[in-house]
Parts: structure tokens; C-alpha cells; sequence
């Protein structure tokens, strides 16, 4: 809509006027932002959920501001999760009202208190009680020439103010450090006044971000010791695999510490000992007295440095006792690496080992980072695979449990710690050791369970808190563990969670190892997202096979669901990297289930199901008695419709480059081009309601697709390929919001994935749980 606007002198212009902020703002952009760098597009100045951050200036829009204070209140809170994200200050406000061309100059110095303050809820709401001085500048930017010209000057302006470090920001500064000078440690950047080791680090002097922040004025680092793990540099997470453990979990689990000192002997003295104390969150809830037998160790510098300030004077020992000019090592600190053999000979410890008349209590959070086939590691990254305890463990167990720090803390407490049967072990861990790798057998007293989430990463799984007694236990094969969420800074009872033991694997039992004479090696390799694959032949581990009776290649890698997408998947042939078995005609029915329990955890996001729920062949041989008696015929069929559905299908259909053969997907529904062999087995199923749901939802996505420019009508086309070629979308460039070249189709494919959710959910779910494909 435009009008007329009557300006100084009395000329009048025609103005457009707006009736959504957005609109208004893009046309802003689009008059002005050449004018300041040509080479900056709108998208990249919207990127932190406000109005744009340009050069040194950040601007917020109103179609008409009526009230200064709130709008100002509104991007002072955007300026403070600037702060907290690492992000650098703006030094100037922008408050752009549209419909009458103002612009509003503020200086975020004014406003640095407010600025470094923490907000919570929507930016844009609960903002009346705020007042503010009065601008620096009012420019009219439509009808003053000259206005406008200061305006597009202090657009180009790109300074910015500093702003105090504390520990709500200092996460988002360090990642920004970290990002900017990948080969930093963490003493680079945090350092400390204190010890035989004096290191500046650039928040007390700052360097590299000299415009951005004050220096830190705090003698210690005491005040971020919740966040030291946080603080790591990559390269150092990696090596020490920490994690901070939530005030409210460690007060939780002092109730074990207190049960297993109840054990001790009537005349025995006895020590709580935690190699890997991090700042000792762990033990900061515990007694005077209870603090007095404590044994406490890190290996991380900083942390060190806190746990003695913190609680040095209070426990037995700390190992090393004191700094020396040779304990900072390289961020690390000397004498202290738990899985070294000095440690394990600490002449401190032994004291009590060698004791009869002394319990051993081990109370421990082990560092967790795991080496697999996946996320494949070596041992320059990962020294601690070359350390003296995981060296003797392989000794004595199956080489992959070595592949996890957790499990070499957990092996070597009992193989050098615990001696007697009033020993006992606190530790946290996911459940794996014991579940599945069956790292030890002893006997379980109690347990928690605890929501990993919390813990400083960003994933809802399970953690287990139990406690050990040093006794031999290999009958038990089920404990029950109290489960604790955090809800609104509070612990929240979750109620008894059931652990049972696997004793089988998917590759063990349901894999096909069955070699085909007919079997030819000409063939190719896929991806995991089912093209083909053109890696170097290094590269490529699965044997190419090639035989008219193979439907596809299926993946059911590992008993837990770390990395889902990854360490599972179905393809019309062998996926490069291998880990999994051809599907052939005669058996593939009976194998599906492994795909379907495999998508589990997609389907099941509560803490509680995440590293508890894992995979097992243990019901193999109930299983193939009534896959034979043909007592599990139609739920066969029902996993059948639910994995030609299923958008983790990525068999496709395509002409291979490297053999020129066409490759058809058999395990889809569409028959354009004559039956599937999925679809002639499918005609055994007794369809019911939902059934029947699922196969119009399928045809209303099919009719869909044929009506896109690039539906090719002699691909055979299943539901992957149909979203991952034909359901097109480009990204708008003004807003980056992703619109859809054929809505419907999108709408019906979305349609399908919630119906069929609720299909696995009902009618699959809990058959794989019968037969332990689930456990």
C-alpha cells in the first residue's frame, strides 16, 4: 500500500507503507545493503532468530514503534544471547519504525549491565517495565536526505563493544576460540594466575579478541568449575572423553556411597577413592567425615587446580598432593593418568590395598569415548588405547570392550582395586558393560538411572548409577534400576527400569552366512544412502556379489542404537563398508525384523529407551520355530508393509555405472512396471483397517510423484527414492525458508511417515520385544 507523506519544506513523496514487519524489513535490506557491502545477502545477517546483526549494528524492526523502552528492552535481549553465544557485541541499536521511516540510534554501552544479564522466554514479551535514555539519534530516513546518509554511514560503521566474561557466556566464547584457532588448548585460552605454572590465557589478557571482551579479573577458575568440560578444546574432549556430572545426580548418588560404607567391617578404616574427580562434584555433597577418606585424582590441569582449592583440605589425599614444576603437561597433569601404570602402583593406594583392615570404596563418573567401526579412531587421537591398563585388559577380554574408556576404568577397579568381598564399586556408565559386553560378573546391590542429557551433551540416553559388591555373580541376568529425570531444576521420580542381559548378537545368529555357488563378483558397492558407490577400492570392504536371488543388502550393526542411521540401513545391494548380509528371495522375509528393530530408537526418544533398549538374537530359537510352523506368517507380512513403507529404505532402482546392469527395487510397492516380489508376497496379508490406511496413503503419494518433472515411468520407485528425487524444494533467498515444489506430495509423504509411525509403534513393536529382536 503506498500514500502520500507530507515532508519538512512541504513537499510531499509517495511512501509505501507495510503491514508486516518482514515485509518491510526486506525491502530495507534490499534499498541499503548494497549500499554497505554488495557482498553481503540478507540470509547472512539472519542468523541468530532477530531482526539482523549488520557489520557493528544491530537492527530491529517495528511496522510502527509506539514505545522506545520495549523495543529497545526487545534487542537488548538479542544482544545478550549474542553474548552468551560467543558472538561479538554490536556497538550500535537500530530501531527501525517502517511506516514512518524512523531510525533510532542507541549504544549498547549504555545498556552493558542489562546487556550482560540473562533473559528467558519469547524476546518480544514482558518488556514494559524497561526504560531507556534517549536515543543518540533520531534519522528520518525517507524524506531527510542528509538523515539517511548519516544512517547508511553508521550502517557501514563496524565496531563493537566489550562485554565481561562470566561463566553464563564463557561456553560460547571458548567454542568460538576453539573454532577460529583449531590448534588452541584450553590453557590458551583460559589460563591461571596460580601455581608453579602461570599461564595468561585470552580472557585474562586479551589478545586475538581485544575488541570483543574485558579482561577476566578472578584469581582462579573456581568460578567456572561446573564447566570444565566444557571448556575442553576438541582435541583434549576427545582425549579425556569427560563429562560434568549434574549437582542433583551426585547428591542422588551419595545414597549408594553411604549404603556400601554401611558394609564395612566393624573394625576396619576404609577409603572412597575416584580417579577421574573432574573438580569433584561428585564428593561435595559428602560429609566432613565422609570427605576424610577420600582419595581423589584428575587428569585434566584445570580441574586439578579447583579440586585442590575446593576440596584439598578436607579429604585424605589428592593425587599429586601438591603442584611441582613439572606437573602442567601439556594441559594434562603429570602422575595422574588413572590407566598408567604409576598410578596403578601409587604407593598411596597400595597402602590400603595392601590392608586387610581396609575397605576399598570406589566411587566413580569414568570418562566416556568410544572407538568403533563407524567412528573409526586411531591410536594418535586416542592415546589411551596405548595406556598400561587397557594393554594388560586385552590380555584377559574380548579386544572390543577396549574399544571404551568407561569400560577400561570399570575392568581395572575390579583387577586392582577391589580385594575383598566388602569392596564396593559406585559408577556410573551406560549399561552396555554389563549388558552386553559382559565385562563383569558381580554382584548388583542397587542401582540408579539417570538422564544423560543433563550431563553437558545433548543427547536424552540412559545412565546407569550402580553399586558392585566385590563378590562373583553369573546367574543374574535382570536388575531393576531407580530412574531420576530433572524437571525444572528438581529430581523427578521416573520409576523401575528393567536391565536384562544379552547374550547374543544379530551377527551371530540371523546374519547369512551362507555362500552361494552361483554367486558372481562383479558387482557393485553402495552408500548408505543406497547410490552407487565410486570410493577408492581401499576404501571399499563388502565383496561386490552379484546374483539374480539378492533383493537387497541389510545392515543391523551393533546391540545399541548409538549412531542409528549409521549402524543400520537396507540397499539394493552391498554397502561399501560391509557389517551387514545379502537379502536373498527365500529368506528375506524372516531377516527384516532386524531392520525394523533397528529404526527403535527413531521411533522412541524418552531418555529411558536410549542405551537400555538394545538389539538381541536371544529369542533366535523361538523365533525360527515359528517362522517354520508358520505360526508368524501374517506378522511377517505386517514388518513387510511397514519396511517397503519406511523412509530408512533406501533401496533404490538405477542402471549401475561400473557393471551397466539395472538394478530394480523389489522391496517397494510400486508396480507401474509390473509386480515386485514384495508386492506378490504382500498378497498373503490379512489387511485390516490400518493396513488399508497405509496402502491409499502409499497410492496418494505415488499419483503424487508421477506428476513431477522428474518421474521417470521406467524406475520402479519406492518411498526414499521418491523423497530424495522427486519431492523437489529450493530454499527462498530473501526469508531461507524451504517451500516445496509439489506440496501435496510433500503432504502426503509427511501423512505417510506419522501413519506408519504409529503402525511400528502397535503392530510391530511389540513382536520384536516377544521374540528379543528388542531387549
Amino acid at each position: 500500500m503506498y500514500k502520500f507523506q507530507n515532508c519538512k519544506g512541504g513537499d510531499f513523496i509517495i511512501k509505501k507503507t507495510y503491514a508486516t514487519e518482514r515485509e518491510g524489513q526486506f525491502d530495507f535490506y534490499e534499498a541499503y545493503l548494497r549500499l554497505i557491502d554488495n557482498g553481503i545477502e540478507i540470509k547472512d545477517i539472519l542468523t541468530d532468530n532477530n531482526d539482523g546483526v549488520l557489520k557493528g549494528n544491530i537492527l530491529e524492526f517495528k511496522v510502527m514503534i509506539n514505545d522506545l523502552n520495549s523495543v529497545l528492552f526487545q534487542t537488548v535481549k538479542y544482544l545478550s544471547a549474542l553474548r552468551i553465544k560467543g558472538k561479538p557485541v554490536p556497538k550500535n541499536i537500530l530501531l527501525i519504525s517502517l511506516n514512518d521511516s524512523k531510525a533510532y540510534l542507541y549504544d549498547s554501552e549504555d545498556y552493558l549491565g542489562d546487556i550482560e544479564k540473562i533473559y528467558n522466554g519469547g524476546a518480544s514479551k514482558n518488556n514494559k517495565s524497561f526504560t531507556c535514555g534517549e536515543p543518540k539519534k533520531v534519522m528520518d530516513f525517507n524524506c531527510n536526505e542528509s538523515d539517511e546518509k548519516k544512517m547508511i554511514e553508521i550502517l557501514r560503521e563496524n565496531k563493537f563493544i566489550k562485554i565481561n566474561i562470566d561463566d553464563n557466556c564463557i561456553f560460547g566464547w571458548a567454542k568460538k576460540y576453539y573454532k577460529e584457532y583449531p590448534n588452541a588448548r584450553k590453557s590458551d585460552f583460559i589460563g591461571d594466575l596460580t601455581g608453579k605454572n602461570i599461564i595468561i590465557g585470552e580472557i585474562r589478557n586479551p589478545c586475538r579478541f581485544i575488541e570483543y571482551i574485558y579482561p577476566y579479573k578472578g584469581e582462579t577458575n573456581v568460578k567456572f568449575d561446573y564447566l570444565m568440560d566444557k571448556l575442553n578444546d576438541d582435541m583434549q574432549k576427545k582425549t579425556l572423553g569427560a563429562f560434568y556430572t549434574p549437582d542433583l545426580y551426585a547428591q542422588k548418588s551419595l545414597e549408594l556411597v553411604r549404603q556400601a560404607i554401611q558394609r564395612v567391617p566393624e573394625d576396619n578404616d576404609y577409603v572412597i577413592i575416584d580417579r577421574c574427580a573432574g573438580t569433584g562434584n561428585l564428593e561435595r555433597g559428602l560429609t566432613n567425615k565422609e570427605l576424610s577418606h577420600c582419595i581423589l585424582s584428575t587428569y585434566e590441569y584445570y580441574e586439578y587446580k579447583v579440586l585442590v582449592e575446593l576440596l584439598g583440605d578436607k579429604v585424605r589425599y589428592i593425587i599429586p598432593p601438591t603442584e611441582k614444576k613439572d606437573t602442567f603437561d601439556m594441559g594434562l597433569v603429570r602422575g595422574a593418568d588413572a590407566l598408567s601404570e604409576r598410578f596403578v602402583n601409587s604407593p598411596v593406594i597400595m597402602e590400603y590395598i595392601n590392608n586387610s583392615k581396609a575397605t576399598v570404596i570406589l566411587f566413580e563418573n569414568p570418562p566416556y569415548a568410544e572407538v568403533n567401526g563407524i567412528t573409526r579412531d586411531n591410536n594418535q587421537k586416542s592415546p589411551w588405547k596405548n595406556s598400561f591398563v587397557v594393554k594388560k585388559m586385552k590380555e584377559e577380554t574380548d579386544g572390543t570392550v577396549t574399544n571404551d574408556l568407561g569400560n577400561a576404568f570399570i575392568w581395572s577397579a575390579f583387577k586392582y582395586y577391589l580385594r575383598q568381598p566388602t569392596d564396593s564399586y559406585i559408577v556410573y556408565s551406560p549399561v552396555k558393560y554389563w549388558k552386553v559386553n559382559h565385562l563383569i560378573n558381580k554382584k548388583f546391590l542397587n542401582g540408579l538411572a539417570f538422564n544423560r542429557k543433563h550431563f553437558h551433551t545433548t543427547i536424552n540416553a540412559c545412565i546407569m548409577v550402580a553399586l558392585w559388591s566385590n563378590e562373583d555373580d553369573i546367574i543374574t541376568k535382570e536388575i531393576n534400576l531407580k530412574a531420576f529425570d530433572i524437571i525444572n531444576e528438581d529430581l523427578k521420580y521416573d520409576g523401575i527400569l528393567s536391565v536384562k542381559r544379552i547374550y547374543n548378537k544379530y551377527s551371530e545368529k540371523y546374519y547369512d552366512k551362507i555362500k552361494y555357488e552361483d554367486d558372481i563378483l562383479d558387482g557393485i558397492a553402495v552408500e548408505l544412502n543406497g547410490t552407487e558407490s565410486f570410493k577408492d577400492k581401499s576404501k571399499i570392504r563388502v565383496r561386490k556379489i552379484y546374483n539374480k536371488n539378492i533383493l537387497g543388502y541389510l545392515v543391523a550393526n551393533q546391540s545399541g542404537f548409538d549412531n542409528p542411521d549409521i549402524n543400520s540401513g537396507l540397499v539394493v545391494t552391498g554397502i561399501y563398508s560391509a557389517c551387514g548380509f545379502f537379502l536373498r528371495v527365500n529368506n528375506y522375509l524372516e531377516k527384516l525384523p532386524m531392520f525394523s528393530a533397528s529404526r527403535y530408537i527413531t521411533y522412541n526418544h524418552r531418555w529411558t529407551e536410549r542405551t537400555l533398549i538394545m538389539k538381541s538374537a536371544d529369542g533366535f530359537d523361538k523365533f525360527n520355530k515359528h517362522v517354520l510352523n508358520k505360526e508368524l506368517e501374517q506378522f511377517l507380512l505386517k514388518n513387510l508393509l511397514f519396511c517397503l513403507l519406511e523412509m530408512k529404505n533406501h533401496v533404490r532402482s538405477f542402471t549401475g555405472i561400473e557393471d551397466n546392469r539395472k538394478y530394480r527395487n523389489e522391496l517397494c510397492l510400486d508396480t507401474n512396471n509390473g509386480m515386485t516380489i514384495a508386492v506378490n508376497d504382500l498378497k498373503k496379508l490379512i489387511k485390516g483397517t490400518k493396513e488399508k490406511e497405509l496402502l491409499l496413503q502409499w497410492a496418494k503419494v505415488l499419483r503424487g510423484a508421477k506428476k513431477t518433472k522428474n518421474y521417470i515411468k521406467d524406475i520402479t520407485y519406492g518411498v526414499y527414492q521418491i523423497w530424495n528425487e522427486l519431492n523437489t524444494w529450493f530454499k527462498d533467498e530473501k526469508s531461507g525458508i524451504i517451500i516445496y515444489d509439489y506440496p501435496d506430495l510433500n503432504g502426503h509423504l509427511r501423512a505417510l511417515k506419522s501413519m506408519l509411525k504409529n503402525y511400528y509403534l502397535t503392530e510391530i513393536v511389540p513382536t520384536l520385544f516377544k521374540y528379543e529382536f528388542l531387549k
